[in-house]
């Protein structure tokens, strides 16, 4: 009797634990359902016509050449359209499979890349860079002579890893442009953005500031540190060079290259099979043209940050920019940060390292990312004070690039939503198509 009443428990604890886990796998979508019930999720399908209106006005107006857009609830998509024309002089509609040059997007997966170190127990987030990198600067410059030779003092507190991740490192910032400009180099204004163009297309897509002719990521590292920081770690927020010496770390501590071990620990396992940082070619025909709206027309840009991602030498990849892709790769890299760190069947980062990530402001109250301005580690993170949206939650965080692509992750609504342009000069047209997104979550049948 005793041993019948062990099977039956033991069968009772099995059956719970499978219900358990299949509750898990309902909870977690692991792909993209395409065939959402739009009934069962209470949105009312005749809203997204109010975003196809949105979009194609857009179009219309001359505002952009072409759009993507994508929308996912819990995993059921609720829209992935493109309109417009990926390439206006050859009159080539756009498709939700363009590839779209991402910039500052990069910066998202090299920080969950670095993560992954974390998780392995390789490094922690507070180490000081200088355990593995003991070139990093430690003094901070206090003021610049006419002929560039500058004084310092010692910093308040060793840069971390956390201080590169929340772009609070001190590199490259403050009175440290003005050296540089004094020694006579570039500005930092990037090339088509008041950048000056170079005189051939690099190899790969390189930082502004930085040596367009650079062979690896460590040369521009280890150029950089030699000028000492801006500012106190943690003190204030200088956007960008500090996911490049992340990638560099990744690097370091690795062992791999920044392009074979996010390949390895992201893209592949998420089933990303068109970001890269580099293409054959052929695949030039892929991307979007990149545009400028002047004066109620659609000007072409510069298309050297796609041709850069199809050149012969492809040994250059950056931690900041230089990945490329199509709008549905990268929603599966937001789909796995919503779901907590899995998808795709592949758990890439732990769900306590998601929080640690995404839920912890890393910025002084008063920063020059203005009034409200929250960043946790790779993210900007939604408050009261500073949403695009009203209806954004305070859980949502988010980013984007230099070129207009868009995302958010807003956990508390189940949400994603990615909005892809590659315009130079543009009206700023993603709050509009944001709070149509939020206007749908919000249309509940009755």
């Amino acid at each position: 009797m005793k041993k019948l009443n062990i099977v039956l428990l033991l069968v009772l604890f099995i059956s719970c634990g499978c219900k358990n886990t299949i509750n898990q796998q309902v909870g977690l979508p692991q792909s993209f359902n395409e065939n959402t019930d739009f009934k069962e999720l209470e949105i009312n399908r005749e809203k997204i016509g109010s975003i196809d209106s949105l979009l194609q006005s857009y179009i219309d107006n001359k505002q952009l050449n072409c759009v993507a857009a994508f929308v996912a609830k819990g995993g059921n998509v609720i829209y992935n359209k493109a309109f417009g024309l990926k390439d206006v002089e050859n009159n080539i509609p756009a498709t939700i499979d363009d590839y779209y040059v991402l910039f500052s997007q990069t910066k998202a997966i090299t920080t969950v890349a670095f993560m992954t170190l974390v998780d392995k127990g390789l490094v922690a987030v507070d180490d000081p860079v200088s355990k593995y990198f003991p070139e990093i600067p430690d003094q901070v410059v206090t003021k610049v002579n006419e002929d560039g030779t500058y004084e310092t003092r010692a910093v308040k507190i060793p840069m971390t890893f956390a201080h590169l991740m929340s772009h609070s490192s001190g590199l490259n910032a403050g009175l440290v442009g003005e050296i540089r400009r004094i020694n006579g180099e570039k500005n930092n204004a990037p090339a088509g953005f008041g950048g000056s163009l170079p005189d051939r297309i690099p190899n790969g897509q390189h930082s502004f500031g930085g040596n367009s002719e650079s062979k690896y990521l460590a040369d521009e590292m280890l150029d950089l540190v030699k000028y000492s920081l801006g500012f106190d770690p943690s003190s204030e927020w200088s956007y960008h060079v500090s996911t490049n010496m992340l990638g560099y770390m990744v690097e370091r501590i690795s062992g791999k290259t920044l392009q074979e071990f996010v390949k390895e620990t992201i893209l592949e396992p998420l089933g990303m099979k068109n970001t890269n940082w580099y293409y054959t070619p052929d695949y030039l025909a892929q991307f979007v043209k990149p545009y400028s709206a002047v004066d109620g027309k659609l000007e072409l840009g510069s298309t050297m940050y796609a041709e850069a991602a199809v050149s012969s030498k492809q040994t250059y990849a950056e931690g900041a920019i230089g990945l490329n892709g199509p709008i549905e790769d990268y929603a599966k890299f937001c789909q796995m940060l919503l779901n907590k760190g899995k998808f795709n069947g592949n758990r890439i980062l732990k769900s306590e390292t998601v929080d640690q990530m995404t839920t912890i402001n890393r910025l002084p109250e008063v920063n020059s990312g203005g009034e409200g301005f929250q960043f946790g580690l790779g993210f900007q993170l939604a408050n009261e004070e500073n949403k695009h949206v009203t209806a954004v939650s305070n859980s949502a965080f988010s980013w984007g690039g230099m070129l207009g692509t868009e995302y958010i992750i807003d956990p508390e609504n189940d949400l994603i939503a990615l909005f892809y342009i590659n315009m130079f000069k543009r009206d700023p047209l993603y709050t509009g198509y944001l709070e149509k997104v939020y206007d749908l979550m919000d249309s509940q049948i009755n």
